[in-house]
């Protein structure tokens, strides 16, 4: 199999911490794309995804699967025991409603803000994200203080239970961790009351599939080209 991606990104990271999780990365080959670049916007990137975002996943027989969920899904039940997706209907429920939470309290906020009221990618890829309209910044600030609010939502789930959708580590967890690490390259940081979901945080650092991954963190090289 082969995995679309860009090392230290929000999205790719969730997808290599299920690999790692799985124990299957290395039966990966992963093929960096530009983004920086905007190479998945371009018609031979578009032939895979016409969404036009990372990751995909190949396929051995040439299917492409994109969108995170739907990937997540896939790899979790290879093997036929899933971990990160729930093996019981109601423990699916769960982790299915948490991890869309997850997505449009914390992820998608940080997303909105960072290409929208911040310089972004660049000017190769912000004609894709960010179109000329009255309030636009003002729109991506508001997208922040969502961002923030996220945070505070799943700080207090925290208080109560060990992982986003209960005791178990899911999808859901991996979504809300790459959602913080995006908010820290955004500059939208997790604010010092919230110690139930700053634990949480440090605890899930600590994971094999996570600890001393590029995955982890926004890779240097993009970092200076993105100009932070």
């Amino acid at each position: 199999m082969k995995v679309f991606d860009r090392p230290g990104f929000p999205n790719p990271a969730r997808i290599r911490i299920v690999l790692a999780e799985k124990g299957i990365d290395p039966q990966i080959e992963f093929i960096s794309v530009d983004l920086i670049a905007a190479e998945h916007k371009q018609t031979e990137f578009l032939k895979k995804n016409p969404s036009g975002v990372l990751p995909v996943l190949q396929l051995d027989d040439g299917t492409y699967i994109a969108e995170c969920t739907a990937i997540t899904e896939y790899l979790d039940t290879l093997d036929g025991t899933p971990t990160l997706t729930g093996a019981t209907p109601r423990d699916k429920a769960a982790i299915h409603m948490m991890q869309r939470r997850a997505e449009s309290k914390l992820l998608d906020a940080v997303g909105n803000f960072f290409h929208h009221a911040t310089p972004g990618l660049g000017p190769d890829l912000q004609a894709y994200k960010s179109p000329e309209w009255a309030g636009r910044e003002e729109w991506g600030r508001r997208q922040r203080d969502k961002a923030i609010a996220g945070m505070r939502y799943f700080d207090g789930l925290l208080h109560s239970q060990r992982f986003v959708a209960g005791e178990a580590f899911s999808m859901a967890d991996i979504t809300v961790f790459a959602g913080l690490m995006f908010g820290d390259a955004a500059g939208i940081v997790v604010p010092d009351s919230h110690t139930a979901l700053s634990a949480w945080r440090a605890a899930v650092a600590e994971r094999p599939s996570v600890k001393n991954r590029s995955g982890q963190t926004f890779v240097a090289d993009d970092l200076r080209r993105m100009g932070f």
